[in-house]
């Protein structure tokens, strides 16, 4: 399409001048955006009740799409949070002078473009923009239809905040929603420095096979957590419950609970809190005898497919084992490398634990529901990757940038 060339074009010209956005200026635009969006809380609610309409509300994605004035808030509040956290660009990594007399400083700089596919999760065009922006980025956004007009909305208020601060309202561009924009995203070389998907497992997959742009992989996430036999049974129930409930929509929610055969008498315990939420257990068939009878939700006998699946809702999978390895082994089959946890007071295990499981995040006696960008402490997140070059875990304002050398002499020359 023509109008996407265009926005490419656009955007490409524009992130040229990104490095004349000063710090104070960042903080200035961020703030900005956020006073918007609680300005313009009446419209963004009213974009989001035509994308809410056209979703079955029994859609897992309903939450993630919906917008009210707490969670426009909310948002605003991690806008200004990013603007509070230090700009990371020019910071200096490392200075060295060498016997060839060379001076060396080699310096944070950003990426570039940051291309972004994203599904029903119009928080995250704020998030992306607001670290975009601070990390010296110029962004591509490409939602899904889902959220088009939610989308829509939010780009358009951030871009008029640019307008009225003399800033190039280039920097941030909107594709549309259709398929179309996304595989001319994927092909845009030379135009987009690297290219993130947020979504489902299809979404991750499809970017990651077809895109000829570099991809930082965020994965869907398959979480476990394994009860050990040295576990407590009241930091159990607090954790597993809280990492399944909490919010199952989202990519850090428990998915499969692993216990240890010789706890199974405490499992109808460990289970009452997810009863009282109305999860449905799927349980093989050791964990199935010992819950059946004593657990007062839908309790059915898992499958084989149940064991790796990133669900998404109020089901949860349990896996009995035997030892701490037939644990790390059934992670090791299923895991999708995202968040993994063990519940237990014994240091050793636990240190085994996170020493052999592959995984950008390891709990202990914790709840995964913390593998969040703010949580973490980084204002907010662009995604979980879950791949190995580049970046792990949530990815924040540093994540976003790369580094170059500078090399001085007094006119030094190579033999």
């Amino acid at each position: 399409m023509e109008q996407i060339q265009q926005q490419l074009n656009a955007v490409k010209h524009a992130a040229r001048f990104m490095n004349q956005i000063s710090a104070t200026k960042s903080t200035e635009i961020l703030n900005a955006f956020a006073d918007a969006l609680v300005a313009n809380t009446d419209a963004i609610i009213a974009a989001n009740k035509l994308d809410l309409s056209r979703m079955n509300p029994e859609n897992p994605m309903y939450d993630r799409l919906m917008l009210n004035a707490e969670r426009i808030k909310a948002i605003a509040a991690d806008t200004r949070n990013v603007a509070t956290l230090p700009a990371p660009c020019g910071e200096v990594l490392e200075q060295k002078s060498l016997p060839n007399k060379l001076n060396l400083t080699k310096i944070r700089v950003p990426l570039g473009v940051v291309g972004v596919i994203y599904e029903a999760r119009p928080n995250v065009t704020i998030d992306v923009a607001a670290l975009c922006i601070r990390s010296g980025n110029a962004v591509v956004l490409k939602g899904g239809s889902d959220a088009a007009d939610s989308n829509t909305v939010l780009v358009d208020i951030m871009r008029n905040v640019l307008d009225r601060l003399g800033i190039n309202k280039e920097i941030i561009q909107l594709l549309p929603a259709g398929r179309e924009a996304a595989t001319q995203l994927m092909n845009a070389v030379g135009y987009i420095d690297v290219l993130i998907p947020r979504g489902s497992k299809n979404l991750i997959n499809a970017v990651r096979d077809n895109a000829k742009v570099p991809v930082i992989e965020t994965g869907a996430g398959v979480v476990h957590t394994y009860f050990d036999k040295d576990g407590d049974l009241e930091k159990g129930k607090r954790v597993i419950c809280n990492a399944k409930t909490r919010r199952v929509s989202v990519c850090n929610a428990l998915d499969c609970l692993i216990i240890h055969s010789s706890r199974l008498a405490d499992l109808p315990a460990l289970a009452a809190p997810l009863a009282e939420k109305n999860v449905e257990v799927l349980a093989d068939d050791r964990a199935y005898k010992a819950l059946e009878g004593n657990y007062s939700a839908s309790l059915k006998r898992a499958e084989e497919s149940d064991f790796g699946y990133e669900f998404q809702a109020l089901r949860i999978a349990i896996k009995t084992v035997d030892s701490l390895n037939d644990a790390l082994e059934h992670i090791y089959n299923y895991s999708s490398k995202h968040s993994e946890a063990i519940i237990t007071e014994n240091q050793e295990t636990a240190q085994t634990f996170v020493s052999n499981v592959d995984a950008a995040c390891c709990y202990i006696n914790t709840s995964t529901a913390f593998t969040d960008g703010a949580q973490f402490g980084l204002g907010a997140e662009i995604g979980i990757s879950t791949q190995k070059l580049h970046a792990r875990g949530p990815m924040g304002l540093r994540e976003l940038t790369s580094y170059k050398w500078i090399a001085t002499s007094d006119g030094a020359t190579r033999s």
